[in-house]
């Protein structure tokens, strides 16, 4: 077993979208940094892939996130800059479904806390305006105009060499094994390769973070989801500028979403929860006719002419908490252990400021972020 002196100052164990900015944050302020993930770089394997995300202002979970959605847009846009890439796109933001239901009064809510501009619609106004869509009464739709995409691989893919480029030491096909406290302001971090140790341990460990911190009992749960691309009947009502993101709520209160294309020319569809609880190791990855079904059921209700051959099937988890709610603390018992976990389906928009707050929590332990929402200790 190879064994590293303390060389670090902080070992980031996971290389998504929480990890990866994480790591950029903490070598930008030119912090010693080790980044330990156990596939390559930019896997289809956990959470954070998919070509595009939804980032959106009008949050209809709760209206305590759109101050750190706000933040996001920033370090998004000064990341992009640094990069040289274009990661984020406004489309607009449509959230749709009935009057009475989460979705609407949700957004409508947000955007009343924090004056955001926004416009309501009927059903006949949605279909005007955004012709692909087809609502029926009485169904209504927040529109907000900042809403947009994010390039999720190139975001992941931007935080990592960006954070190469400030000294991070990337290991790629490393599996972490263990994390161990030790006395006084240290952790050790063993490996399949050998062991590591540093001042600060920094966990973004995604669907497997509840196995790498078992002794916290954290409340998570991993849940088998998919997407998939379907080339449009007519592909001229889909394109940037004639569709918004959106989220649209079903009258059984089911949510799919949607997005125009980027990066592959198709629609891109799914559901919003609803999937299995599995095993990261051994779930299901194949995209199932069944899938393909569930997702075709909803265009043909409410996109029928985005009800085209389909382009590609994906597989991907999300790590639940009960309440939905973030996981974003220091572990009480060990506080040079931080974590970020159980993001619930909603959490890669935020990755650039959770990464900024992993950051503060690892060097000084506090952060100005708004993040009492996300403690541990609402779980005890």
């Amino acid at each position: 077993m190879r064994t590293g002196s303390t060389t670090y100052d902080a070992i980031v164990i996971g290389a998504g979208g929480m990890g990866s900015a994480a790591a950029f944050h903490l070598a930008r302020r030119g912090q010693r940094v080790l980044v330990l993930e156990q596939f390559v770089a930019g896997h289809e394997l956990g959470s954070s892939h998919g070509t595009s995300r939804i980032i959106r202002l009008a949050y209809f979970e709760h209206p305590d996130y759109v101050p750190l959605v706000r933040a996001a847009y920033a370090l998004w846009e000064a990341l992009a800059r640094d990069a040289g890439e274009i990661l984020l796109l406004r489309t607009g933001g449509l959230d749709l479904g009935p009057p009475e239901g989460a979705l609407v009064r949700g957004a409508l809510e947000a955007c009343r806390v924090h004056g955001l501009p926004h416009e309501v619609y009927g059903a006949e106004e949605i279909h005007r305006r955004f012709p692909g869509l087809q609502p029926r009464p009485p169904a209504r739709g927040v529109y907000q105009p900042d809403a947009g995409m994010l390039a999720v691989e190139k975001c992941v893919l931007a935080h990592l060499t960006l954070a190469r480029q400030h000294g991070a030491v990337v290991h790629e096909e490393e599996p972490v094994l263990a994390v161990e406290p030790l006395a006084g302001d240290a952790v050790r971090v063993i490996t399949s390769r050998g062991s590591y140790e540093a001042a600060r341990a920094v966990v973004t460990a995604g669907p497997w973070a509840g196995r790498l911190l078992a002794e916290l009992r954290l409340p998570l749960s991993v849940e088998r989801q998919y997407f998939a691309f379907f080339r449009p009947r007519r592909p001229e009502l889909f394109e940037i500028g004639r569709l918004p993101v959106f989220i649209w709520e079903l009258p059984d209160h089911h949510l799919y979403y949607g997005l125009p294309p980027c990066g592959l020319p198709g629609l891109k569809v799914a559901r919003h929860h609803g999937g299995t609880i599995v095993d990261p190791d051994t779930v299901n990855r194949r995209f199932e006719a069944e899938d393909e079904a569930g997702l075709r059921a909803f265009l043909q209700e409410c996109l029928p002419e985005g009800n085209g051959e389909l382009m590609l099937g994906k597989v991907c988890l999300y790590t639940n908490t009960p309440d939905e709610d973030f996981i974003i603390d220091r572990d009480p018992r060990h506080p040079q252990v931080v974590l970020a976990a159980g993001f619930s389906g909603h959490g890669f928009k935020f990755a650039s400021v959770v990464g900024e707050i992993l950051a503060d929590l690892a060097i000084t332990g506090w952060t100005p972020h708004p993040i009492a929402r996300f403690a541990i200790s609402r779980f005890r």
